[in-house]
């Protein structure tokens, strides 16, 4: 039987489509709310409740698309992260390939940006870990901070590649540090056969020292001696670039 040609058939239209449609569209919007919650009142102000509640739903109703609070935190990270890993790859992209000094520093500056300006989100991402909140090895939040991770994982590997510093031997590192630092390659996804212990201990120290200054300025640990950090930010992103063999441009 052929169809009215007024009226064509669609052929191939996965069944349900609309049904998942809607759903997407439906967690979405919860997880927006969750954001705004998240912006107003900390992780600690989020519940499923209060969600449901502007949603028009029951709170039970709400377990049809996030299985507990938890569930709907860690859905909300990987998309933070996502947010995040675009604005520091907009950020480098914005530079020459061939330029890893400068989208380096590019890259860097952009992660203190975004999260000043999103200081919930960043302490959702990168403030103390819960039970609710830290997402465990192989999760969407975790494989999203990985792809966060891989763009300053390739640029560090490149240093290491030009000869920009030297890596250290670590000879006498103990298994129980060797383990420590090889988690951290795992977790980032630093591999390869430039993956030394001595490099992946200098990563671990250049993070180290950057997401210190970052979280004392979002967290306003320093807001008693200046509401803009910026300058010193700026001495310690150069001491940094200093000790890659990178050289410093100033912003």
């Amino acid at each position: 039987m052929t169809g009215d040609p007024a009226f064509p058939q669609v052929e191939n239209a996965p069944s349900g489509s609309r049904r998942e449609r809607v759903r997407k569209a439906t967690s979405e919007e919860i997880k927006e709310i969750a954001r705004r919650h998240l912006t107003a009142h900390g992780a600690s102000g989020v519940s499923l409740r209060a969600v449901a509640r502007e949603m028009g739903m029951t709170a039970p109703g709400l377990y049809r698309y996030f299985g507990s609070l938890g569930d709907l935190l860690e859905a909300l990270q990987a998309d933070l992260f996502a947010e995040l890993a675009a604005a520091v790859d907009a950020a480098e992209a914005a530079l020459p390939a061939a330029d890893t000094d400068g989208r380096l520093l590019s890259a860097l500056r952009a992660v203190r940006a975004w999260g000043l300006a999103n200081r919930a989100e960043f302490a959702l991402l990168f403030g103390p870990a819960t039970t609710q909140t830290f997402p465990e090895d192989g999760s969407p939040a975790s494989e999203a901070g990985r792809r966060f991770a891989a763009t300053f994982v390739a640029l560090f590997d490149r240093l290491i590649a030009e000869g920009r510093f030297t890596v250290p031997e670590e000879p006498e590192a103990s298994p129980t540090l060797c383990a420590q630092l090889e988690a951290f390659a795992r977790l980032t996804g630093f591999g390869g056969d430039r993956a030394s212990i001595g490099a992946i201990r200098v990563m671990l120290r250049c993070w180290v020292r950057f997401y210190g200054i970052v979280c004392m300025e979002v967290f306003q640990h320093l807001a008693f001696v200046s509401d803009d950090m910026e300058a010193l930010f700026e001495a310690e992103l150069r001491d940094l670039a200093r000790d890659l063999g990178v050289a410093y441009q100033a912003p």
